[in-house]
């Protein structure tokens, strides 16, 4: 196998000049939760974690396993190759460690408008299988998508900023059972709820040997 990589990858969920008021907001919130201060004035782990979403989420599977470029040269998330900022999927989640449950902020760019006026129902499926995927990934390894039933409440006007939360419901050897629910940015209007049941993959199978 290859020498571990050098240098660690470009982070996508990082805010950038297309993220709105709404959007910073959330993220302000929950990033100010991923570390607080002790009344002494010490700094410690809040309840929320930052994941960082790269080229290959293998490379921060399993609380940090680093693969090398073997994947990040010829293959990459299918959410992240949207080309420029803001135009088709830009989000960011956040971990909590403790209720083994994330959370998701997804402002949708115009090119995934279905409907006029209204984002496509099949983005919104993805960025579902999106937050759910990496939620069995980073907790419990490689897993991939054996089932997602999804539940369209709302249609989701384009310029929304959404919340989406992904929990856990059991597991079951390598069966990973999780819910979904993607809300309006204050939680009030509920878009879309779905159920995922994802199966965990051994590494040896992902390299093919």
């Amino acid at each position: 196998m290859p020498a571990p990589c050098s240098s660690k990858p470009k982070n996508f969920t990082q805010p950038n000049s297309s993220w709105g008021s709404e959007m910073m907001r959330l993220y302000e919130h929950y990033d100010s939760q991923c570390e607080v201060e002790t009344e002494g004035g010490q700094k410690q782990e809040g309840p929320w974690q930052k994941m960082p979403i790269y080229q290959d989420m293998l490379k921060e599977a399993s609380g940090g396993l680093i693969l090398c470029e073997l994947f990040q040269s010829k293959e990459g998330i299918f959410t992240q190759n949207g080309g420029e900022q803001g135009t088709a999927f830009e989000y960011v989640l956040f971990a909590n460690i403790k209720e083994q449950k994330c959370v998701c902020l997804f402002q949708p760019g115009h090119r995934l408008e279905g409907t006029p006026g209204f984002i496509h129902g099949g983005a919104v499926a993805t960025m579902v299988d999106t937050i759910t995927a990496l939620h069995s990934t980073f907790f419990y390894g490689l897993a991939v998508t054996a089932n997602l039933n999804i539940n369209y409440r709302r249609p989701i006007p384009m310029g929304s900023t959404l919340l989406l939360e992904s929990s856990l419901d059991k597991k079951e050897g390598k069966k990973i059972f999780l819910s979904c629910k993607m809300t309006s940015s204050d939680g009030s209007r509920v878009h879309t709820e779905a159920t995922a049941l994802f199966l965990s993959m051994s590494l040896s199978k992902r390299l093919n040997v």
